[in-house]
């Protein structure tokens, strides 16, 4: 993935002066032997571009574009015993969201000694007075097993909400730290507030925990839930192929999660190399004409007598118009529903032709969704809550946590916007996806 140079210093709410309680806990390890504190400073930081050509190529006097190391500072900026926390959800629903909460109350709790964090009901509307949402007390008893449910505990919601009303909430119950988890719209919303806050001068730092399973959000290298999202998307790709071969003409048609990026569907193929055919948001087809998708169709169930064919929901966005297209609650514009649009067409094709297809449409989406995050996962979410707690201590603020080149790093917000990660064509992945299923070009060259 290519960047163009962006500022990566995170914003800071003040010169932390107040000596991390870590320590403490750091200066005997089980057996009673003193062990190293492994404070990082802000000066330890991860190349975006590692590659030799990158850094061969930079022009004199050129500095490589870098981020802040995530972890433990030696001080931080708030004092844990007077600081207050929210965590709210935002968006879809996601594997992993409960670990994250669970991480972030576990560490603020045990190992900085905060005692109050609340939990945010119904994403932005809980800021709300209007809705009427009460907020929840967050203790190491109320998350000790939500890790084992899907969704989210502090239940979500979509759309924009009134930023001054938000901040006005924060100021108002004197929190100085709001986790956020949530996607794209989430962090546009927290670089709004983040205005805001500044705008009125006030001390409370925001850190977001990027929540997206279609993992579409750049400098995060693999969001949470992803790994689950594939787990589950190639059993409905088995079911499928199973389906497929169980009948004369047998054709699978899975649809999966991926409104703007193909890497769900092109991680599951590879998962399980048993699809023919992969369609993502990033590579155009045709589906009538001599190269198209129905014609190639017809001479692999005349060579095998079944086909397995996995989409992208963001896939085929030409044959859509606006007209046609619903909004979301935040205004986004839905993708056309390609699953049945492609289930329409090839029977229509077939039934023209007079050939009987036995076609199966699978959409595990909501399956998905509402899993509770695999082991990797779970993992993954731990690491990612503890390092936001670490960071939001520190006084960091208008910042995202990340994972890039096997380092837990610090994003400011402002680098992600107007910025989307896709499946690049020529890259490793994609050319496996096409050395796995065979699929030749389905539009003309």
């Amino acid at each position: 993935m290519k960047f163009d140079h962006f500022e990566t210093k995170i914003p800071s709410l003040g010169e932390p002066k107040v000596i991390s309680p870590i320590q403490k806990f750091c200066m005997l390890n089980r057996y009673g032997q003193e062990c190293e504190k492994n404070f990082v400073p802000d000066t330890d930081q991860v190349l975006v571009h590692d590659s030799l050509e990158y850094i061969e190529n930079l022009a004199p006097g050129e500095k490589p574009i870098a981020l802040e190391m995530a972890g433990p500072r030696s001080h931080i900026y708030f004092d844990p015993s007077k600081v207050r926390c929210a965590i709210a959800t935002c968006g879809g629903l996601c594997p992993g969201t409960n670990d994250v909460i669970r991480a972030i109350v576990l560490e603020l709790y045990h190992l900085y000694g905060v005692r109050h964090t609340y939990g945010v009901r119904y994403g932005f509307q809980g800021f709300i007075p209007k809705y009427g949402h009460d907020l929840v007390d967050l203790t190491p008893e109320a998350v000790a097993n939500i890790h084992t449910f899907g969704g989210t505990v502090l239940s979500t919601s979509r759309g924009p909400q009134d930023t001054v009303e938000i901040v006005d909430a924060l100021d108002r119950i004197n929190i100085r730290i709001l986790f956020l988890i949530g996607g794209d719209g989430t962090l546009r919303a927290a670089q709004e507030i983040c205005k805001e806050i500044a705008r009125r001068e006030l001390r409370i730092g925001v850190i977001v925990i990027p929540k997206t399973i279609d993992n579409d959000i750049p400098l995060v290298s693999r969001s949470f839930g992803f790994d689950t999202a594939v787990e589950v998307a190639t059993e409905a790709i088995h079911a499928a192929h199973t389906e497929a071969i169980g009948s004369p003409n047998g054709i699978g048609l899975v649809k999966l999660m991926g409104r703007f990026s193909g890497f769900i569907a092109a991680t599951a193929t590879l998962a399980l190399r048993e699809v023919n055919y992969v369609l993502i948001p990033e590579e155009d087809f045709d589906l009538d004409g001599e190269w198209g998708l129905l014609a190639n169709l017809e001479c692999r169930l005349k060579e095998r007598r079944h086909a397995l064919i996995v989409v992208a929901e963001g896939a085929g966005e030409r044959y859509f118009t606006e007209e046609n297209r619903e909004r979301d609650p935040s205004g986004n514009l839905k993708p056309g529903n390609i699953g049945h649009f492609l289930q329409d067409a090839i029977r229509a094709y077939f039934k023209q032709r007079q050939i009987e297809v036995n076609l199966k449409y699978i959409d595990p989406s909501y399956l998905i969704r509402s899993r509770p995050a695999n082991y990797n996962d779970r993992i993954y979410c731990g690491f990612l809550g503890q390092n936001a707690v670490h960071a939001g201590m520190a006084g960091k603020t208008a910042m995202l946590v990340s994972r890039w080149h096997s380092h837990y790093v610090h994003i400011p917000i402002e680098a992600t916007m107007g910025r989307r990660k896709e499946v690049e064509l020529d890259s490793p992945l994609w050319r496996s996806v096409l050395e796995s299923t065979g699929q030749p070009p389905l539009k003309k060259l």
